[in-house]
C-alpha cells in the first residue's frame, strides 16, 4: 500500500499490536515512553514505517537536525515505526507501534495501520494513552480501560465507551479496527496535573503493568520501578518546597482515598473531563 514501506515481514504467533502516539494522547510522554521500554526490553526490531510527507503540517510538526559522528548534518523526519518481538514464555508475540499523532488523513492513517495489522495476523489492537487528571503522585497510578464494543469490554472486564465528543488518533485507530473486524482496547494513564511539564515513569509503570495483566505477559520492571522511585523523590522535594502544591497534592489524597473503587469513570468519561479542564484554561497555560 502507497505510504506503508516493509523492510522485512516478520513471522510472529498471533500477535497484538500495540500502539501508542506523541501528542494530545501522551500526557507526560507515559504512553510512548511505555512503548519505548517494551522495545527495549523485548530487544524488538523495526520491519515496517509509514512515509510521513502525507500526514503531517512540517511546520507543526518539525523535522529535526542532528549532527552524525561523521561531522555531517542530517534531518530526522516524524517517524510512525512498527517493530516486533517474540516475548518468550508467552502465547503470542507483539507489534510496537510508536508514532506523532498525523495532522491530516487520518482516515488513511489508520488503514495503512491496519495494513500492517491484516498482513501480520494480528487478533487484538492496543492503544494506550495518558491524560491529566486529578489523581495525586503519591498514590499509585489510575490505569482505566475502554474497548470498541460492549462484548469486547465484557470480555475483558472494561467500560463500554460512553463518551460522545472530540478525540485523539487513538480512538480514530480503536474505530477503525472496530469496523474492520479487529477487536480494539484502550488503556489511559492518569498524570497527576501539576506534573505536566515532565515525563512521568511512573504512568508509564501503571500503563506497563495493566498491559501485562491484560495479555497475561511476565514483565521485568525493576529498571521502570528504580526510575519511578527517582522521579517521586524529585516530585516529592518539589512540593515540599511549594506551599500551594502541597495544600493541593493533600486534598487530592483526601479525594482519591474516598473514591469508591466501583465507579471508576471511563478513559472516554476522563477525555471529556480534560477537555472540559483544558477549555478553562488561560490559553497561556495550556
Amino acid at each position: 500500500m502507497e505510504g506503508l514501506v516493509y523492510q522485512s515481514q516478520p513471522q510472529l504467533r498471533t500477535p497484538v499490536l500495540i500502539a501508542a502516539f506523541e501528542g494530545w494522547n501522551d500526557a507526560a510522554d507515559a504512553a510512548t515512553s511505555a512503548i519505548d521500554y517494551l522495545t527495549q526490553a523485548w530487544k524488538a526490531q523495526s520491519f515496517a514505517s509509514i512515509d510521513p510527507e502525507e500526514f503531517f503540517d512540517f511546520q507543526v510538526v518539525r523535522p529535526r537536525v542532528r549532527l552524525a559522528d561523521s561531522g555531517i548534518r542530517e534531518v530526522l523526519w516524524p517517524k510512525t515505526e512498527f517493530v516486533s518481538a517474540e516475548v518468550s514464555g508467552a502465547p503470542r508475540d507483539v507489534i510496537l507501534l510508536h508514532g506523532i499523532e498525523p495532522s491530516m488523513r487520518w482516515p488513511t492513517f489508520c488503514k495503512l495501520v491496519l495494513d500492517v495489522a491484516r498482513t501480520c495476523d494480528v487478533e487484538m489492537v492496543i492503544t494506550l494513552g495518558a491524560l491529566l487528571a486529578g489523581r495525586p503522585h503519591t498514590r499509585p497510578t489510575r490505569v482505566t480501560g475502554t474497548a470498541s464494543t460492549p462484548e469486547i469490554a465484557s470480555r475483558y472486564g472494561l467500560a463500554t465507551p460512553r463518551y460522545e465528543g472530540p478525540i485523539g488518533i487513538t480512538g480514530v485507530l480503536m474505530d477503525a479496527a472496530r469496523r474492520a473486524g479487529i477487536p480494539s482496547v484502550g488503556l489511559w494513564a492518569w498524570v497527576p496535573h501539576y506534573v505536566q511539564g515532565s515525563p512521568s515513569p511512573k504512568a508509564s509503570l501503571g500503563l506497563v503493568q495493566r498491559l501485562g495483566s491484560l495479555l497475561d505477559f511476565q514483565l521485568d520492571l525493576s529498571d521502570l520501578e528504580r526510575r519511578t522511585r527517582t522521579y517521586e523523590e524529585r516530585i516529592n522535594e518539589a512540593v515540599q518546597g511549594d506551599p500551594d502544591i502541597a495544600a493541593t497534592v493533600r486534598e487530592l489524597e483526601r479525594q482519591a482515598d474516598q473514591e469508591d473503587l466501583e465507579d471508576i469513570p471511563s478513559g472516554d468519561e476522563l477525555a471529556a473531563e480534560v477537555e472540559r479542564f483544558l477549555r478553562e484554561q488561560p490559553r497561556g497555560d495550556r
